[in-house]
């Protein structure tokens, strides 16, 4: 039998790695000697708990932004499977291709039919080249405007699911101009008369995340990230070494309680301890109940006043003096 795969963990969890390894150890020792043990397991069980609630409790921005891209966490397609009954995904832009860094479709949300729009990363290598690790070409742009724009007509709500380091820079991208992509889409979404609920849910890099995000209600988790760049973009650009990163993700301001007290986005959505990959469940419970409330608040409100407020909620983002 092959042995089990080391599980993946950040610099700032080792030690509470180090603490579950040797409660492991001293419980396979005293099962092989018979020795019972059952004290010094509870003692090192209450300080493992405590461990975790100090480490988790007081995670920078910079570690907050490793857990957001934690390999383990879920992704979009985790979360349609856990939150809407029966996804039928579209596929392509109709122009050029289908881009499956970027999935949709329409399905029900407790019995509410509506469009979801979510950004997809992948697994394993082979998953991530077929995803284009998560950053999006002006198909993926397009697609998501084709099926928000078929919302439209039928008055189904749009909810959109945030996980991407940024739309993808290569020259095919650049051709096919996907920063005039991304640009339509700001534009044609804050003129959608359907109400649009978006979750970060994991990297929101730039205008990458935001060719999605232009919506009524914009949430993220608490482990998630939101930025005009990403940490190691601006150390290299600012401080000339991606080495500065965590100082960077300082600056940013990009973790979820800064971008709360910003008013950048309207809510936190709260994760298990740990990060959302330690419970997807309970993360998905979390963010179903979120989703409940916008939807039951905005399907109230006239397209006209949509509209009107989605515009005033961007306009006043934002502090300058003159």
């Amino acid at each position: 039998m092959s042995a089990p795969k080391p599980r993946f963990t950040l610099e700032f969890e080792k030690p509470i790695r180090e603490l579950e390894d040797k409660i492991a150890s001293l419980r396979a020792s005293s099962e092989s000697a018979g020795m019972n043990v059952s004290k010094e397991i509870r003692s090192l069980e209450t300080k493992l708990e405590q461990t975790r609630r100090e480490v988790y409790g007081n995670l920078s921005p910079w570690q907050r932004v490793q857990l957001a891209r934690h390999p383990r966490r879920p992704y979009s397609l985790d979360y349609i499977g856990m939150l809407f009954d029966d996804f039928q995904e579209l596929h392509g832009d109709r122009l050029f291709m289908d881009d499956e860094s970027t999935v949709g479709g329409t399905a029900f949300f407790e019995g509410r039919p509506v469009m979801v729009i979510g950004q997809q990363k992948g697994r394993d290598t082979k998953e991530n080249l077929r995803r284009n690790f998560g950053c999006p070409n002006p198909e993926g742009y397009r697609k998501a405007l084709r099926l928000m724009r078929l919302a439209d007509n039928f008055g189904l709500p749009v909810v959109t699911l945030v996980d991407t380091p940024g739309a993808f820079p290569g020259i095919g991208s650049e051709e096919r101009h996907v920063a005039e992509a991304i640009a339509v889409n700001l534009r044609e979404m804050s003129r959608l008369r359907v109400p649009v609920v978006t979750f970060v849910i994991g990297e929101g890099g730039s205008g990458g995340a935001l060719g999605i995000a232009v919506s009524d209600r914009v949430y993220i988790l608490e482990n998630a990230y939101y930025s005009v760049i990403s940490p190691e973009g601006c150390a290299a650009i600012l401080f000339k070494d991606r080495i500065h990163a965590p100082k960077a993700a300082e600056a940013l301001r990009l973790d979820s309680a800064n971008l709360l007290r910003l008013g950048v986005v309207d809510g936190v959505v709260k994760e298990p301890l740990g990060g959302a990959q330690e419970d997807p469940a309970a993360a998905g419970s979390s963010i179903r109940k979120t989703l409940r409330g916008a939807l039951d608040e905005l399907c109230r409100l006239a397209p006209a006043k949509l509209t009107a407020g989605r515009y005033a909620k961007f306009r006043k983002m934002g502090v300058y003096a003159e």
